[in-house]
């Protein structure tokens, strides 16, 4: 005759698989899954040049793109590219649409709350541009004018903390889209890099804009969710190897036409 369990050996028997549950999953990690998989998925803007675009036979290139590729090559991972926004860089890690990112992601102290970064690997400069015959030299110079950002980047937020009251802040969704604005002349004051001023002037020499002032120098890094140790030292010692044999200078030389700044390179030392 079969009798049921009782009441406390069933209890005790789902405390017992809760137990073994909890035992593997303290033990899995991102870095495993990654492993297993064989596949790096990386989310990438597709349009922030020269970190990251499409060359004329619609191939992705950029610095970042580079970066991620060279990454998942030495770790012998297939890289999967994660298209993905400006805004979406955290929420795609937070879901795990994406294992890391590497999109011109600034680290910030907002950021750092919610999500993990690498050391860093390249710079960024946060620069007001506009054409050469404007005078602006300084945040209070934008009082009266429209000035436009790439919305939730960390240009947008320091236009943000010293945007006069008076001035008129335009907020784009992409960087492709605030540099159809910056080259149709719709727009004359851009908060960005420098580098895509210098896309605005390759696509429209006669906006002849430059860099009028710097609001801040933001240094980039590999974005990760939070408490993934494993991964984030792999990471780790992969930039400072990269960083100590060239090749992370040598892409960032050939997409912004300069040298890694001595505060990235010293972090390969």
């Amino acid at each position: 005759m079969h009798f049921p369990p009782s009441p406390g050996r069933r209890l005790r028997t789902a405390l017992l698989s809760l137990l073994l549950l909890a035992g593997s999953t303290a033990h899995a990690d991102q870095l495993d899954t990654i492993l297993a998989a064989r596949k790096l998925r990386v989310a990438i803007d597709l349009a922030v040049p020269p970190y990251s675009m499409k060359d004329d036979k619609l191939k992705l290139i950029g610095s970042d793109v580079e970066t991620a590729q060279l990454m998942a090559r030495d770790f012998g991972l297939e890289l999967e590219v994660v298209p993905t926004t400006l805004t979406n860089r955290v929420p795609y890690l937070q879901t795990n649409k994406a294992d890391v990112v590497i999109s011109a992601f600034s680290i910030t102290p907002e950021r750092a709350k919610v999500i993990d970064f690498s050391i860093p690997y390249a710079p960024i400069l946060v620069v007001v541009g506009a054409p050469r015959g404007m005078k602006i030299g300084s945040p209070a110079d934008l009082a009266g004018k429209k000035v436009i950002a790439t919305r939730g980047t960390t240009n947008d937020q320091e236009l943000t903390k010293v945007a006069p009251p008076s001035a008129t802040i335009t907020r784009f969704d992409d960087d492709a889209t605030s540099m159809t604005a910056m080259v149709s002349g719709q727009a004359d004051i851009w908060v960005t890099s420098p580098m895509l001023l210098r896309v605005v002037n390759e696509k429209n020499p006669a906006r002849d804009v430059e860099s009028k002032f710097t609001l801040k120098a933001n240094m980039l890094a590999v974005g990760l969710r939070k408490g993934e140790t494993r991964l984030k030292d792999k990471i780790d010692a992969w930039i400072r190897a990269n960083l100590r044999n060239g090749q992370l200078n040598a892409i960032y030389g050939k997409y912004h036409h300069a040298e890694l700044p001595p505060e990235i390179l010293n972090a390969g030392s």
